[in-house]
Protein backbone atom coordinates (compact mmCIF):
# COMPACT_ATOMS: atom_id res chain seq x y z
CA UNK A 1 0.00 0.00 0.00
CA UNK A 2 2.82 2.30 0.85
CA UNK A 3 3.99 1.96 -2.64
CA UNK A 4 0.88 2.57 -4.25
CA UNK A 5 1.09 5.88 -2.49
CA UNK A 6 4.39 7.26 -3.36
CA UNK A 7 3.65 6.28 -6.98
CA UNK A 8 0.41 8.35 -6.53
CA UNK A 9 2.82 11.66 -4.88
CA UNK A 10 5.09 10.81 -8.07
CA UNK A 11 2.71 11.02 -10.31
CA UNK A 12 1.08 14.41 -8.95
CA UNK A 13 4.12 15.86 -8.72
CA UNK A 14 5.22 15.34 -12.28
CA UNK A 15 1.68 16.17 -14.01
CA UNK A 16 2.11 19.58 -11.39
CA UNK A 17 5.52 20.22 -13.42
CA UNK A 18 3.99 19.64 -16.41
CA UNK A 19 1.24 22.55 -15.80
CA UNK A 20 3.71 25.11 -14.42
CA UNK A 21 6.03 24.58 -18.19
CA UNK A 22 3.80 27.16 -19.19
CA UNK A 23 4.89 31.27 -19.10
CA UNK A 24 2.45 34.09 -18.52
CA UNK A 25 3.92 37.34 -19.79
CA UNK A 26 2.57 40.70 -18.79
CA UNK A 27 2.84 42.79 -22.02
CA UNK A 28 4.74 45.71 -21.70
CA UNK A 29 5.39 44.95 -18.02
CA UNK A 30 4.86 48.05 -15.37
CA UNK A 31 3.95 49.96 -18.48
CA UNK A 32 1.18 47.57 -19.34
CA UNK A 33 -1.03 47.91 -23.17
CA UNK A 34 -1.07 51.53 -23.71
CA UNK A 35 0.43 53.66 -26.47
CA UNK A 36 3.68 55.06 -26.61
CA UNK A 37 5.40 51.95 -25.37
CA UNK A 38 8.07 50.07 -27.63
CA UNK A 39 6.53 46.52 -27.69
CA UNK A 40 9.28 44.98 -30.26
CA UNK A 41 12.12 45.96 -27.38
CA UNK A 42 10.04 43.87 -24.93
CA UNK A 43 9.15 41.02 -27.19
CA UNK A 44 13.37 41.11 -27.36
CA UNK A 45 15.15 38.19 -25.87
CA UNK A 46 11.89 36.44 -24.87
CA UNK A 47 11.04 33.35 -26.35
CA UNK A 48 7.13 32.36 -26.44
CA UNK A 49 5.86 28.91 -27.24
CA UNK A 50 2.57 27.56 -27.64
CA UNK A 51 0.89 27.03 -24.28
CA UNK A 52 2.64 30.94 -23.22
CA UNK A 53 -0.24 33.45 -22.19
CA UNK A 54 -0.53 37.12 -22.55
CA UNK A 55 -2.03 39.46 -19.94
CA UNK A 56 -2.85 42.36 -21.43
CA UNK A 57 -3.06 45.26 -18.86
CA UNK A 58 -5.66 48.14 -19.55
CA UNK A 59 -8.73 49.44 -18.17
CA UNK A 60 -12.13 47.75 -19.91
CA UNK A 61 -13.34 50.02 -22.83
CA UNK A 62 -10.31 52.02 -23.00
CA UNK A 63 -8.39 49.59 -25.38
CA UNK A 64 -8.66 46.66 -27.13
CA UNK A 65 -7.08 43.06 -27.35
CA UNK A 66 -7.30 42.81 -31.34
CA UNK A 67 -5.58 39.85 -33.45
CA UNK A 68 -5.38 40.95 -36.98
CA UNK A 69 -3.92 39.76 -39.83
CA UNK A 70 -0.15 40.37 -40.70
CA UNK A 71 -1.19 43.06 -43.32
CA UNK A 72 -3.98 44.22 -40.69
CA UNK A 73 -1.40 44.63 -38.16
CA UNK A 74 1.17 46.71 -41.12
CA UNK A 75 -1.89 48.97 -41.85
CA UNK A 76 -3.47 49.30 -38.07
CA UNK A 77 -6.76 48.37 -39.19
CA UNK A 78 -8.46 46.00 -37.23
CA UNK A 79 -11.36 44.99 -39.95
CA UNK A 80 -11.43 41.27 -40.27
CA UNK A 81 -10.22 40.97 -37.08
CA UNK A 82 -9.22 37.16 -35.93
CA UNK A 83 -10.71 38.40 -32.29
CA UNK A 84 -10.86 41.00 -29.97
CA UNK A 85 -11.20 41.93 -26.41
CA UNK A 86 -12.16 45.30 -25.03
CA UNK A 87 -12.68 43.87 -21.43
CA UNK A 88 -9.41 44.45 -19.42
CA UNK A 89 -7.46 42.80 -18.55
CA UNK A 90 -7.25 40.39 -21.04
CA UNK A 91 -5.43 36.68 -21.46
CA UNK A 92 -4.34 35.56 -24.56
CA UNK A 93 -2.96 31.82 -24.59
CA UNK A 94 -0.57 31.71 -27.55
CA UNK A 95 -2.56 28.10 -28.87
CA UNK A 96 -0.85 27.79 -32.32
CA UNK A 97 3.15 27.98 -33.72
CA UNK A 98 3.81 31.04 -36.17
CA UNK A 99 3.59 35.00 -35.94
CA UNK A 100 0.77 36.34 -33.91
CA UNK A 101 -0.26 40.27 -34.76
CA UNK A 102 -2.17 42.16 -32.31
CA UNK A 103 -3.14 45.49 -32.29
CA UNK A 104 -5.45 48.60 -30.23
CA UNK A 105 -8.57 48.61 -32.24
CA UNK A 106 -9.28 52.13 -30.57
CA UNK A 107 -8.64 54.69 -33.63
CA UNK A 108 -5.10 56.41 -33.49
CA UNK A 109 -4.21 54.06 -30.53
CA UNK A 110 -2.29 51.23 -33.08
CA UNK A 111 -0.46 54.46 -34.91
CA UNK A 112 0.56 55.68 -31.46
CA UNK A 113 2.45 52.28 -30.70
CA UNK A 114 -0.33 49.50 -29.30
CA UNK A 115 1.17 46.76 -31.77
CA UNK A 116 2.56 43.56 -30.96
CA UNK A 117 4.35 41.13 -33.29
CA UNK A 118 4.75 37.82 -30.99
CA UNK A 119 6.47 35.02 -32.68
CA UNK A 120 5.78 31.66 -31.21
CA UNK A 121 7.69 28.27 -31.21
CA UNK A 122 6.35 24.88 -30.95
CA UNK A 123 6.24 23.98 -27.39
CA UNK A 124 5.61 25.29 -23.65
CA UNK A 125 8.59 27.51 -23.22
CA UNK A 126 9.46 26.97 -19.54
CA UNK A 127 10.61 29.99 -18.70
CA UNK A 128 10.12 32.35 -15.64
CA UNK A 129 6.88 34.60 -16.17
CA UNK A 130 8.06 38.12 -16.80
CA UNK A 131 7.46 40.26 -13.95
CA UNK A 132 7.53 43.82 -14.34
CA UNK A 133 10.99 45.37 -14.92
CA UNK A 134 12.58 41.84 -15.81
CA UNK A 135 12.88 39.10 -18.22
CA UNK A 136 12.11 35.60 -17.79
CA UNK A 137 15.01 34.18 -15.98
CA UNK A 138 15.23 31.37 -18.41
CA UNK A 139 14.38 32.35 -21.88
CA UNK A 140 15.30 29.09 -23.49
CA UNK A 141 13.80 26.66 -22.06
CA UNK A 142 14.15 23.95 -23.84
CA UNK A 143 15.79 21.29 -21.17
CA UNK A 144 13.08 21.72 -19.05
CA UNK A 145 10.58 20.87 -22.05
CA UNK A 146 12.44 17.71 -23.10
CA UNK A 147 12.38 16.31 -19.61
CA UNK A 148 8.81 17.20 -18.90
CA UNK A 149 7.14 15.50 -21.81
CA UNK A 150 8.42 12.29 -21.56
CA UNK A 151 8.23 12.33 -17.56
CA UNK A 152 4.27 12.58 -18.05
CA UNK A 153 4.06 9.45 -20.17
CA UNK A 154 6.20 8.13 -17.60
CA UNK A 155 3.31 8.88 -15.18
CA UNK A 156 0.73 8.10 -17.60
CA UNK A 157 1.89 4.57 -17.58
CA UNK A 158 2.18 4.36 -13.81
CA UNK A 159 -1.28 5.88 -13.78
CA UNK A 160 -2.88 2.72 -16.09
CA UNK A 161 -0.69 -0.16 -13.97
CA UNK A 162 -2.56 1.56 -10.76
CA UNK A 163 -5.93 1.66 -11.94
CA UNK A 164 -5.17 -2.17 -12.60
CA UNK A 165 -4.46 -3.14 -9.37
Amino acid sequence: MASHSALIAVLVAVSCAAAASATTYTVGDTQGWTTNVDYSGWTSGKNFAVGDKLLFNFASAAHTVTEVSKSNYESCSSSNAISSNSNGPATVTLSSPGTHYFICGVPGHCSGGMKLAVDVGGSSSGGSPSTPGTSPSSPNGASARMQAAPALAVAAGVLVKLALF
